[in-house]
């Protein structure tokens, strides 16, 4: 019979992400009872479907291209260089278990807080079942994530199509993958299964791969992945999807107002995230969210009902594990330290693991141009860097903006060997809102791929008004 005399809580935190493990810390630090509830790996994507177990596989895949390259170098392998698809898998396992493990073990262990496994749902304002048992919670965390969204194309649901977690669960390699999306995970998951070893072809509806960056950047992602063999089709709408006489899965693409058929041993999904919220009985409660399902909330990260907050994914104001972990230190700082944070002004920063590696942060070119303010652009070709070709690792740009009138750096795209740890020289003076010059008249260690970012501050040039 299921419990109807709730157990009462301070706090309840649905989902273990970036965000809930964190604030249950500090939250039964401060004296709060708190109730977490996860209904399936603790962790949330990063640790168990996201960043963590796609690195791994992406330093595996780097290892292949260099084996591949050793000749480049000077070196000699002999025997050819061949992938054991089993051992990549398990190494990633075992990278992924401690995390996963340890998460849990930390959250069983913390003093004043209790650990609920299964679906959480909300029955009212401050109650949330858990299978049989009710919870009571003077407030409320949600920190569920978000999941692979698949599109509406006829026959996909009857093939045996993957996602980002359930490709990581093969331990075989496709002979050709096929990928539906042109954004971080198709890209990551393309260039990595190339590398491996599969033909892979990309599917893009739009006029370019990730299509959130300036064009200059989509265009050398693109000829950094067709370089190495990827075939990339953009403009390009999935029709149909089917089972072909030969056991392959059969892909119908309209492209130019052609009919093209892609013959697959292997779909991956990849053509967007949705939030974790549709089961939680938010109607019951009546927490506000957009048409796509993410839950509405103020710059604090309240939600339509003050005592409930939305961290991480699931609030649609940052869809990585830096920002959802933020959000946890913006909530526990107003709460517990009578704090005035918020979440405006928060600098969009992230990378995408092609390699060489995107790194971002603030705003891109055309966003500058479309602000209308005066803006300064600087932009140096990766094989002007000494560390780059000392690497034989040429590929890519960087480019920064700068605002004419404060001097503050407006944005970034560093696109090469080491970015992705280059640009956080650019997020911090960014956070310190320090002028540009702080960085240009700084000396950097040579020969490293940083030392040039004040060289090229020291060559701006005024943002033109078109592209």
């Amino acid at each position: 019979m299921p419990d109807h005399q709730p157990v009462q809580y301070d706090a309840i935190i649905i989902g273990t992400g970036q965000a809930g493990p964190p604030l249950a810390s500090k939250l039964t630090a401060a004296g709060m009872t708190v109730a977490i509830v996860e209904r399936k790996r603790f962790g949330g994507t990063c640790v168990n479907t996201g960043c963590t177990p796609t690195k791994a596989l992406v330093a595996s895949a780097r290892a292949a291209y260099m084996a591949r390259r050793a000749g480049d170098f000077g070196v000699e392998v002999g025997g050819g260089i061949t992938v054991d698809m089993k051992k990549v898998k398990a190494r990633k396992d075992e990278i992924v278990r401690p995390g996963t493990e340890g998460i849990e073990r930390w959250l069983r262990n913390m003093a004043g807080c209790t650990v609920y496994t299964g679906h959480a749902r909300f029955e009212g304002p401050h109650e949330v079942r858990v299978d049989d048992t009710l919870l009571q919670g003077t407030r409320i965390f949600v920190n569920v994530g978000a999941r692979a969204m698949v599109p509406d194309i006829p026959g996909l649901h009857s093939i045996p199509y993957l996602t980002d977690p359930s490709i990581m669960e093969i331990d075989v390699l496709p002979e050709h993958l096929i990928i539906l999306g042109g954004g971080t995970v198709a890209l990551e998951f393309g260039q990595m299964y190339r590398r491996f070893g599969s033909e892979v072809t990309i599917v893009e509806r739009g006029p370019r791969l990730a299509g959130k960056e300036d064009a200059d950047v989509s265009a050398e992602i693109r000829e950094i992945l067709e370089r190495e063999g990827v075939h990339v089709l953009t403009d390009a709408e999935a029709m149909a999807a089917e089972h072909g006489n030969d056991g392959a899965l059969e892909l119908s693409v309209q492209r130019d107002g052609e009919e093209i058929v892609l013959n697959g041993s292997h779909v991956l999904v990849a053509a967007g995230r949705i939030p974790n919220t549709g089961d939680l009985g938010l109607e019951n409660v009546a927490i506000k969210t957009d048409e796509r399902g993410f839950i509405q909330v103020d710059d604090e990260l309240r939600s339509s009902q003050p005592h409930v907050w939305a961290l991480g994914d699931c609030n649609g104001r940052g869809a990585f594990t830096h920002t959802s972990y933020n959000d946890h230190e913006v909530v526990a700082a107003n709460l517990l330290d009578g704090g005035n944070r918020s979440i405006v002004g928060r600098n969009l920063v992230y990378a995408i693991y092609v390699d060489p590696p995107l790194g971002r942060a603030g705003l891109t070119e055309a966003q500058v141009r479309d602000s209308g303010r005066r803006a300064l652009i600087g932009k140096m070709a990766m094989k002007d860097v000494a560390r780059a070709k000392e690497r034989s690792e040429t590929a890519g740009f960087m480019k920064v903006l700068v605002d004419a009138d404060s001097e503050e750096i407006l944005g970034a795209a560093l696109l090469g060997i080491g970015c992705d740890e280059v640009v956080h020289l650019l997020i911090d003076v960014m956070a310190a809102k320090a002028p540009y010059t702080t960085v240009r008249d700084a000396v950097h260690i040579h020969p490293t791929v940083a030392e040039l970012i004040p060289t090229l501050l020291q060559d701006l040039k005024p943002l033109p008004a078109n592209g």
